[in-house]
């Protein structure tokens, strides 16, 4: 019985398959890490986009746990291989990534997922942190048929014909103490982008930094509104991929 009652909690707990992925896209050579549920059929998809580390243990770690939700989650690898360690290895990557590259390797991994036999390609969203929450808007500009996209902390586009170009509803969390995304940024944006008929849901944690739902740093993290942000974004997912 104790030996039934183990497989069982382990059949439980393994709620989805890994596995590194490569995909076409110019130059050769793009891939990154695929987490898919083990049930059977067709499943809504996510595109998770890395923070400046690169695909590191964090950024599997939120794409195993959006598998077991129910997603194919691809976590697509911008800096092909390589993972930060430190600041300044991180800093360097982001300045040497080619942001045209990158922008291709985000729509092949579009197509990638939609080429599966697993995926429906009419649910597919985007999701990223820091750099890739300005990428996941990227994708959003670059991909209007994606059914969402979540952005943590990312860079937001200031030109007005750029955002009125949004067709993809955004969920968006903010820091209200970060010094490069500053709150009236982001408040500027949401206004604009409404005003021109986007469905836009930004909410501005008052007391947290950049950072504050992904960081290393326990001076930065802040558990409550990282819990929040992530509720929100749950919700926000299952709205827009599960309907």
């Amino acid at each position: 019985m104790r030996r039934a009652l183990l497989v069982l909690s382990l059949l439980v707990a393994s709620t989805c398959l890994a596995q590194t992925v490569t995909f076409p896209s110019e130059p050769a050579g793009a891939g990154g890490f695929l987490a898919t549920p083990t049930t059977p059929g067709k499943h809504p998809a996510l595109l998770v986009i890395q923070e400046w580390w690169g695909v590191d243990d964090w950024i599997r770690q939120q794409t195993e746990r959006f598998a077991k939700q129910g997603y194919v989650a691809l976590a697509v690898d911008l800096y092909r291989g390589k993972v930060a360690d430190n600041p300044d290895v991180a800093h360097q990557l982001m300045r040497g990534l080619p942001e045209d590259r990158a922008e291709r390797d985000l729509k092949a991994a579009v197509a990638y997922l939609r080429s599966r036999p697993d995926v429906d390609g009419k649910r597919i969203a985007s999701i990223g942190w820091c750099m890739g929450g300005g990428y996941s808007l990227a994708a959003a500009l670059a991909e209007p048929a994606l059914a969402g996209t979540v952005i943590y902390y990312g860079h937001l586009v200031t030109d007005p014909k750029t955002i009125a170009s949004l067709k993809v509803p955004l969920l968006g969390s903010f820091g209200g103490q970060d010094q490069g995304i500053p709150p009236a940024d982001v408040r500027a944006f949401e206004e604009a982008a409404k005003k021109a008929g986007a469905s836009v849901d930004f909410k501005i944690y008052a007391d947290a930094g950049h950072g504050f739902a992904s960081s290393k740093d326990p001076s930065v993290y802040r558990a409550a509104d990282a819990k929040d942000a992530d509720a929100r974004t749950d919700a926000f997912l299952a709205r827009v991929l599960k309907k």
